[in-house]
């Protein structure tokens, strides 16, 4: 089973390439963030640890961190996030350790065959998605890192289409993470998500037969 990461940044489509990926070929697709968000529910792993740090930062005036089950509440914890860059950074360095160390356990347990796909195979690709995938440190969970590139023009268009984003909000998200340089320095992988479904579907089947693994049409 291979390992690859999806990345690039807001508006190029990733969620696009994933869902021709689903239908391509055997695999498995874990998005970052719902990892992140299940280490942090009740019972979760980085629970209790967070709960006590937001609690650390917390003034008076603030609303309630939990509700009644215990789970943390996105409102209060973005307030309390947008007031401290420090903790901004200690609950990064709580949870970016823990996510890599969760996903390492998984893709293990999958190569070791003690996890496999609902048909009792196991897959062929892994595939790990996340905006900030080579920021936070995923390039040691993966074998290798695809970086889905789209034209600012068309990004934006999509932005605004889709999410109603204005301007000042995209230039503040673009402005946040890594340049096209920068993600192309640091994947091994180039998929042009800006022209045509059929040229992107085209790229990623010449990838995936390169790797050697069946397609679906294949199996």
């Amino acid at each position: 089973m291979k390992v690859i990461g999806i990345t690039g940044g807001v508006g190029c489509g990733k969620s696009t390439v994933l869902d021709y990926l689903q239908t391509a070929c055997s695999c498995l697709i874990v998005k970052a963030d719902e990892v992140t968000h299940r280490l942090y529910e009740p019972g979760g792993s980085c629970h209790d640890a967070l709960v006590a740090l937001y609690e650390e930062y917390g003034q008076p005036g603030d609303g309630p961190l939990t509700d009644g089950s215990g789970r943390l509440l996105h409102s209060e914890m973005s307030a309390r996030m947008f007031r401290s860059a420090q903790l901004r950074k200690k609950v990064d360095g709580l949870l970016h350790p823990a996510v890599i160390a969760e996903l390492k356990a998984e893709i293990d347990d999958y190569r070791a065959g003690k996890l496999c796909g609902s048909d009792g195979k196991p897959y062929d690709f892994y595939f790990l998605e996340a905006a900030l995938l080579i920021e936070n440190g995923f390039l040691e969970v993966v074998d290798e890192m695809w970086y889905i590139y789209c034209p600012d023009a068309v990004r934006r268009k999509r932005l605004k289409d889709s999410r109603g984003y204005t301007d000042r909000q995209i230039d503040r998200i673009m402005s946040s993470q890594l340049t096209e340089r920068e993600f192309r320095e640091n994947c091994s992988f180039v998929i042009d998500n800006g022209g045509t479904p059929a040229k992107m579907h085209a790229a990623i089947d010449a990838r995936l037969a390169g790797s050697g693994a069946e397609s679906r049409e294949d199996k």
